[in-house]
């Protein structure tokens, strides 16, 4: 099947980590065509995964951006955009969990959280949207977290983070819906700091494919689960 990705561009947020989801999806979206904006905070992980990228015989570049920060996003977006001129898709793979029980919590557990998790994704949203609704094409992913609908001892913080998230795409969603642009969210099991080739994170690099592929056009809003939860 056809799934209508070749030639066009994904950024892919957090794909630096060699053990993390955002590498397999990078590389998952390389491998049915897509040239990838590999961003991280981790500059030298970055240019590794861009490596593996061109090895496959498509474009790629490494972008360093801590996402917290909407100036560096900006930044990212901006290079991103003078590369390849266009962002078809964006993966918000970035989180923080920073667990704590909510009597001990600190104001730094509340930013490290929500500043990561849910205003960085809110920061690339808001970056790459503008040439999505100017060409009136564009898929976005956000990654969120099984914590955030089923609750998780010493983690109010970072199940509130992730609830923002599945909240802020269900606004999001309809708002761009109607100039062809679809959000979705992918719902994770846990904290991701696992090998890279494990069996869970080829299943959610290709929920991903799948989201954003002429196969899934309809689909918006969304909250797909994934894994034993």
């Amino acid at each position: 099947m056809d799934l209508g990705l070749k030639n066009k561009v994904a950024l892919v947020t957090g794909a630096g980590s060699q053990k993390g989801f955002g590498k397999s999806i990078a590389l998952a979206l390389a491998k049915e065509g897509c040239d990838v904006i590999v961003a991280d905070a981790d500059l030298k992980g970055a240019k590794q995964t861009a490596a593996e990228i061109e090895a496959l015989g498509h474009n790629a570049i490494a972008l360093k951006a801590n996402i917290s920060n909407s100036e560096e996003v900006n930044n990212m977006v901006k290079a991103g955009l003078d590369k390849f001129g266009r962002i078809d898709i964006l993966v918000n793979n970035v989180g923080s969990a920073r667990m704590s029980s909510c009597t001990e919590a600190t104001e730094e557990d509340w930013r490290a959280n929500i500043d990561v998790t849910l205003k960085g994704a809110w920061y690339c949203c808001q970056a790459v949207l503008p040439q999505m609704l100017e060409r009136q094409s564009g898929n976005i992913i956000c990654l969120s977290s099984t914590p955030a609908v089923r609750g998780l001892s010493q983690a109010s913080l970072y199940s509130a983070a992730n609830t923002g998230v599945i909240g802020m795409v269900k606004a999001l969603a309809p708002e761009v819906g109607f100039k062809g642009i679809n959000v979705n969210v992918i719902m994770v099991p846990g904290m991701n700091d696992v090998d890279s080739n494990a069996p869970e994170q080829q299943d959610i690099a290709n929920v991903v494919v799948f989201l954003v592929s002429n196969a899934a056009s309809d689909l918006t809003s969304q909250t797909m689960l994934t894994g034993a939860w």
